[in-house]
């Protein structure tokens, strides 16, 4: 079993920064994919960002240029620098990891609110 454990949400005006972070814990962390997830109030669930444990990247439209997503395989921990925030990017964020191309796991959400 895997437990993800985030931080770094909060409430921060237009145009401005936060950093997520995501930590993994548990029996086996051989990750092959950690990204992060948004929701926004009454939509559903969308992948926004993704990295594989080769390096290899995917960022949806709506963020590229200004999220960057990064992991750490000592720390079994994956980031998300969000920059240029929007009132749009507002909703949770939810960490997911998949393990051996087949288990998936996420962790509560954090949440992140940009003030116009």
């Amino acid at each position: 079993q895997v437990q993800l454990v985030e931080s770094g949400g909060g409430l921060v005006q237009a145009g401005g920064s936060l950093k997520l972070s995501c930590v993994a814990s548990g029996s086996s962390t051989n990750f092959n994919r950690m990204g992060w997830y948004h929701q926004a109030p009454g939509k559903e669930r969308e992948l926004v960002v993704s990295i594989s444990s080769g390096g290899n990247t995917y960022y949806a439209d709506s963020v590229k240029g200004r999220f960057t997503i990064s992991r750490d395989n000592a720390k079994n921990t994956v980031y998300l620098q969000m920059n240029s925030l929007k009132p749009e990017d507002t909703g949770v964020y939810y960490c997911h990891v998949q393990q051996y191309y087949i288990r998936n796991y996420w962790g509560q959400g954090t949440q992140v609110t940009v003030s116009s």
